[in-house]
Formats: structure tokens, C-alpha cells, sequence
């Protein structure tokens, strides 16, 4: 009898162990989401206070290195006049090492090139940097570079190019921009 008592717990303790660390996995997982997800909601809070320098902060060290800070803020602060951003809805969260991708709404106001109601739906990328999620989102050279050393989260996670909707008759129509005859 001791010898099946025995086998049983070494079983029950080798099951207990595989519980343990698939646990500790999805907590650490979980983790990561929840500050890639806080980071996205933190840079957006940012972009509705007007706060351009704390937004260029959390650029990648390769984007700031390209793009002085004045000129940024500078492109900003030119743009805040066409747009009120109201809301951002956060989708989905994947992380796989050091680079994450989140899918995003942005809500808000448009004012030219004529008053609408508008949202943004993009994929917004992160890649961490010294311990800290950096949103590399709009920066193609930095993502590609990424993408590109990461196969396996490239296939699984390519470049989606944002879409713009535009609200008539309370129903949301893809914005495809405005062709020039010729």
C-alpha cells in the first residue's frame, strides 16, 4: 500500500508543479499585457492634455535619435487644430519578448478638412527598451527593424496600415481620402 500512496504523490505533486508554473506563466503574461496596455492608455492621455514632450519620451531611442523633440512637438501642436481626441477603446494585447502588439480605436472630432465625427483604428506597436514599453507606432523603419529580427511575431502580427471612419447617418464608412483629378 505505501508504494501506491507513494506513486500517488509523487503524481499529484509533479501535476501540482505543472500547475504551479503554467499559473506563474499566465500571471506573468498577464503582466506584461496589463503595462503594455497602460502604457497605450498613458501615451493617448498625453495626446489629449496637449503634453508632446512626454509623448516623444516614450518613443523608441532610434525615433528620438532621427527626430529632434522641437520638430515633434512642433508637427503636434500644428495638428491640434484639425482634431479632439475623445476616447481610445484597447483591444486585444499580444506580447512576445520585447515586442508587443495592441489593437486600438481612437474616437474623437475632426475639424478639417470639415467637421465630423471620426475614428482611427490602427495597430499600435511597442518594443521594450531598458525595461520600459516604448510606442514605436507610426515609425515603420523601427517596427520593420524589429519585425524583422522577431519571423515568427512578423507572421503572426504584420503591419496593418491604420484605417479612418468617418460617422454619417450614425454608421461608421471608411474615410479613403480625397482624389485628385488630373
Amino acid at each position: 500500500m505505501k508504494t501506491n500512496y507513494s506513486r500517488l504523490s509523487r503524481a499529484a505533486f509533479a501535476a501540482f508543479l505543472v500547475l504551479i508554473t503554467a499559473s506563474a506563466s499566465f500571471v506573468a503574461q498577464s503582466s506584461e499585457e496589463s503595462a503594455v496596455r497602460a502604457v497605450v492608455q498613458q501615451v493617448f492621455s498625453q495626446l489629449q492634455s496637449h503634453d508632446y514632450g512626454s509623448v516623444y519620451d516614450s518613443l523608441p531611442s532610434s525615433t528620438r535619435t532621427r527626430l529632434p523633440k522641437s520638430r515633434f512637438i512642433s508637427a503636434l501642436q500644428r495638428a491640434q487644430d484639425r482634431y479632439v481626441l475623445d476616447r481610445i477603446s484597447i483591444g486585444k494585447v499580444r506580447v512576445a519578448g520585447d515586442l508587443a502588439v495592441v489593437d486600438t480605436e481612437l474616437f474623437g472630432r475632426i475639424s478639417q478638412p470639415f467637421p465630423a465625427e471620426g475614428k482611427i483604428v490602427v495597430q499600435q506597436y511597442l518594443v521594450r527598451e531598458d525595461g520600459k514599453w516604448r510606442v514605436a507606432t507610426g515609425d515603420n523603419g523601427t517596427i520593420q527593424r524589429f519585425l524583422k529580427s522577431n519571423p515568427g511575431f512578423a507572421r503572426r502580427f504584420p503591419i496593418r496600415q491604420p484605417r479612418i471612419y468617418v460617422k454619417q447617418n450614425n454608421n461608421w464608412v471608411e474615410f479613403k481620402g480625397i482624389g485628385v483629378s488630373g
